[in-house]
């Protein structure tokens, strides 16, 4: 069934409308009109991307964009120009006449995305390991802490943001930028959804995760080639990973 907006008592409902720029803007130069235009479809696309993790939107369930530009106060253009994005993302497919119908991923796919993440990212941190030194993986250390700290909150939408900044810094020393590009792409089709069930359950399972952080660092720092591949290969089977 097509929702009209957000489900009463979700973090949706009650969301700080989006300040859009003054339609004086619109005599100024059309850069910078483009420029406020796509920090609107930003803020909106972040706003919508912590809404799907956290589970604000529901897999199955079909958004209008006029609806959810209502609860965000703007136009419904930037919240379409959104989604779309989202659509390519793998998050939500279009729905043509309705809007958007969030995607429902099965055990299987979420397995078939951990097969090839780790296919991509164990022979990288291998390498990794064997050489860089043990101080650049210490620089790491306060992203790993980051997300423990956002896993003992149960936040989700600030976990997911932190678990994929971590994984994205670890990827970006082997210099490859499109590697990093298309495991963070990887990384955010695994998040959709996260795992349901009762809070206490997700907490632990996020706490068990971001320790995985560290024992990774670990790993990586004494060059413990078994440890990082079997690390690795476990977490992306986990949870939130």
């Amino acid at each position: 069934m097509e929702q009209t907006g957000a489900r009463e008592g979700s973090p949706l409902a009650g969301a700080p409308r989006v300040r859009v720029p003054e339609q004086a803007g619109a005599r100024q130069a059309g850069a910078r009109q483009a420029v406020r235009r796509s920090s609107v479809r930003g803020q909106i696309l972040a706003a919508l991307r912590a809404a799907l993790v956290g589970g604000e939107l529901a897999p199955g369930e079909v958004y209008s964009a006029p609806a959810l530009a209502d609860r965000f106060g703007v136009s419904a253009t930037p919240v379409r120009e959104a989604m779309q994005q989202l659509a390519t993302e793998g998050a939500v497919e279009v729905v043509p006449n309705r809007g958007f119908r969030v995607v429902e991923r099965g055990a299987r796919e979420l397995a078939e995305l951990a097969e090839v993440r780790a296919l991509i990212e164990v022979p990288v941190m291998l390498r990794l390991a064997r050489t860089v030194p043990a101080a650049r993986w210490a620089e790491l250390r306060p992203l790993a802490e980051a997300t423990a700290t956002a896993a003992a909150g149960g936040d989700l939408a600030h976990y997911a943001e932190s678990d994929r900044a971590f994984h994205g810094a670890v990827l970006s020393l082997s210099g490859n930028q499109q590697l990093v590009q298309v495991a963070e792409d990887l990384h955010r089709r695994s998040q959709w959804p996260l795992s349901t069930g009762p809070v206490a359950a997700r907490r632990a399972d996020l706490i068990a995760d971001a320790a995985e952080h560290m024992a990774l660092l670990d790993a990586l720092t004494t060059q413990d080639l078994p440890v990082v591949s079997s690390l690795v290969r476990e977490h992306f089977t986990g949870a939130s990973g």
